[in-house]
């Protein structure tokens, strides 16, 4: 009996490890990363103060597997304290796109907005704002983008 508990725990731990790896390996695959960075370099905090700004080397983290910048210490602490305020929807792809069709676009980090507490991403580029088609009907997009996004990470596993 007690060497088929001892057996019980040790296949139980093994199960929860791997388990954290294939998330964070999944979230690797499937967050727009460039350059080995989230948001191109740019600070997930500094969204929420109004202004994205472009974080330093020196402060920088990985979060399951995501490297994020700051711009300062105090900026990473922040974020320390409750990292799923800060990241971005869609894993920092196009949050118009992900609602729209559920492709992953690029994104212009600068072109932005925070609604209900997340921080949503836009493609900027050629004349194509697509944060204005957003703000259109974003209540439905949101809807459609989560579900899309949730299908992408569940694809993966």
């Amino acid at each position: 009996m007690r060497t088929q508990t001892i057996l019980l725990i040790i296949i139980s731990t093994i199960s929860t490890s791997s388990g954290f790896g294939q998330g964070d390996d999944v979230r690797k695959k499937h967050f727009n990363i460039k350059d080995n960075l989230a948001l191109e370099g740019f600070d997930p905090v500094s969204y929420f103060e109004g202004k994205p700004k472009e974080g330093k080397s020196e402060f920088r983290l990985s979060y399951k597997a995501v490297t994020y910048q700051f711009v300062s210490q105090s900026n990473l602490a922040r974020f320390k304290t409750n990292p799923e305020k800060y990241e971005p929807a869609y894993g920092g792809w196009c949050a118009y796109a992900m609602g729209d069709s559920g492709e992953k676009v690029k994104i212009d980090p600068e072109t932005f907005t925070i609604l209900d507490g997340r921080l949503y991403l836009f493609y900027n580029f050629w004349g194509n704002n697509t944060l204005k088609d957003w703000r259109k009907d974003e209540r439905k997009l949101q809807e459609s983008g989560d579900r899309n996004w949730k299908s992408h990470l569940q694809n993966s596993k």
